[in-house]
């Protein structure tokens, strides 16, 4: 109770004295950022989720960066969000986001603990609205954001245009203790085929416990400019279940882009298709899936930018389905929102 406290005083004296990052002396940095969202449920698969309305957090973060010296750096970021399962109403709680200690000169990084996976941090970085939704990958769960161990990035030639990014994980997001003898093996390897262009291949082989194993591959093409992002990705996962559920195949494919309409506003689109029912599609949070169809997620909106930092965003997600094993047809899953994202 004692750190809720003393999280919620910093969080409120941050909002009271101005958006902006805060230093703590001359190596230290503290700051933050909130979605927030007004939702309505106008259509959905589950009758019993209709009408569904109010306001929500789904995320915040209290950021602590420290420079230790001219090659080691440290971050902590605690995070919290809502459940986003439309049925618990509790009290948000801090969780460990990210700890972790960086090595780096002026090619290479290395970091040791809590750190962001190579899964999706290009398509993330493209796609530019985690405030709206996160990447195909993290939303259908094919992989985490985070992972505990060791990671190494940087770029191969002096000209900056091989890169690669690798991980060796727990397999089990940001949880604080591994629970298995399995480990996580992640890399991505990417290279800027123009000043605008990039391509990326990324792997990873997941062995988890009770003799199940997770193996993804991703392939992700994409276009940024100052004005103008547009990507498009397709992964397959292979998820080795043994028993009765038996193995499971899943591919999916996206194409995205997000355009500068003036010097404050901007416009995102999004299409992505899922060619096989996720089997744990109704655990997702937020925008829980149908689990025995196929799905195709639109996404759309336009971004105000209110003040520095501060951004309103009308946006919608639809999910429409295909035929069920037995020939129905789940009904489509309509959600207006409007999101309002904020820096400190």
């Amino acid at each position: 109770m004692k750190l809720k406290a003393f999280l919620l005083l910093i969080l409120c004296s941050l909002a009271i004295s101005a958006v902006a990052q805060v230093k703590i002396g001359d190596k230290g940095e503290i700051s933050g950022l909130a979605y927030s969202d007004y939702y309505w449920i106008t259509s959905n698969h589950n009758e019993s989720l209709e009408g569904n309305n109010g306001f929500w957090f789904r995320r915040i973060y209290l950021t602590y960066d420290h420079e230790v010296s001219q090659s080691f750096s440290t971050r902590l970021r605690l995070e919290m969000n809502g459940e986003g399962d439309f049925v618990t109403s509790a009290k948000m709680a801090p969780i460990v986001k990210d700890a972790w200690l960086k090595w780096e000169n002026n090619r290479h990084e290395i970091l040791a603990g809590i750190s962001p996976t190579p899964t999706f941090s290009l398509v993330k970085d493209t796609w530019g609205y985690r405030s709206v939704e996160e990447t195909p990958l993290n939303l259908q769960n094919f992989g985490s954001s985070r992972d505990f161990g060791i990671a190494g990035k940087g770029t191969l030639d002096e000209d900056e245009r091989w890169n690669y990014h690798g991980m060796v994980g727990n397999g089990h997001s940001n949880n604080a203790a591994e629970i298995n003898q399995g480990k996580k093996i992640m890399l991505a390897l990417s290279y800027q085929l123009t000043e605008r262009w990039i391509v990326e291949l990324y792997g990873d082989w997941n062995d988890l416990s009770d003799e199940q194993y997770w193996t993804t591959v991703q392939g992700f093409l994409g276009y940024r400019t100052e004005d103008l992002n547009v990507g498009a990705l397709y992964a397959y996962q292979h998820r080795n279940l043994p028993g009765l559920i038996g193995d499971a195949n899943l591919d999916i494919a996206s194409i995205f882009a997000r355009a500068s309409i003036s010097q404050k506003t901007g416009g995102f689109l999004r299409i992505d298709h899922m060619f096989d029912p996720n089997p744990a599609g109704e655990d997702i949070n937020y925008i829980p899936f149908s689990n025995n169809a196929k799905s195709t997620l639109l996404i759309g909106g336009i971004d105000f930018t209110m003040d520095t930092d501060i951004h309103l965003i009308p946006n919608f997600e639809a999910v429409f389905y295909g035929e069920t094993f037995t020939g129905t047809m789940p009904k489509s899953d309509l959600i207006p929102r409007l999101t309002l994202y904020y820096q400190f």
